[in-house]
């Protein structure tokens, strides 16, 4: 049975919450899934589903006391701070790749996307929601760009999904490591 806040967010990301409930099927279902809701023309409705996720990141850590904020995070050996600092971050930096792509400004030099950068340790709720709202405008300008070009290719590989994604994938996946991140803080919280 699902947890009352997906069951929310799956009214209001179904496409995000499809794919990520598609990883514990393994990466190809997980791939499958990525390309098939991500057609010429989706990147507007992806940005509406990836508000809804990023008002629930807003809710959950509106839940929570400031206290937990130091508590394990449930990744590595990061707090709850790191880990929600580390999803804003990415929020940004994964829907760029695609946008980047998207508009031809790819870089001469090789890229690489590096994984589980946590975070600042000792960032309080007034920060984390400027990062978060920051996150927002950067996706709102990243879907903007990949708008169009949602099939175009994307000249970097996933590192976690084994694979070069294309430009509205990315912007996607964004959403499905937002929920990662989601639940592990719903976990914390105790909901």
């Amino acid at each position: 049975m699902s947890p009352a806040w997906l069951l929310a967010l799956d009214r209001r990301a179904p496409d995000m919450v499809a794919v990520w409930r598609s990883v514990d099927d393994g990466m190809i279902a997980c791939r499958r899934e990525l390309r098939r809701r991500t057609p010429t023309g989706s990147a507007p409705e992806i940005l509406e589903q990836a508000e809804g996720v990023a008002d629930a990141l807003a809710d959950v850590l509106e839940a929570m006391p400031a206290e937990a904020l130091r508590l394990p995070g449930g990744e590595a050996d990061w707090n709850v701070a790191q880990a929600f600092a580390h999803t804003t971050g990415a929020r940004r930096y994964l829907a760029m790749v695609g946008a980047a792509a998207a508009a031809g400004q790819w870089p001469d030099r090789p890229f690489e996307i590096t994984p589980g950068v946590p975070g600042p340790a000792d960032i309080g709720v007034e920060q984390l929601r400027t990062l978060l709202a920051k996150s927002r405008r950067s996706m709102a300008a990243s879907a903007a760009a990949i708008t169009g070009h949602e099939t175009d290719a994307c000249p970097v590989d996933h590192p976690l999904v084994g694979h070069r994604l294309r430009c509205g994938e990315w912007l996607l996946f964004t959403g499905v490591h937002d929920l990662m991140h989601l639940e592990q803080l719903h976990r914390i919280a105790g909901g």
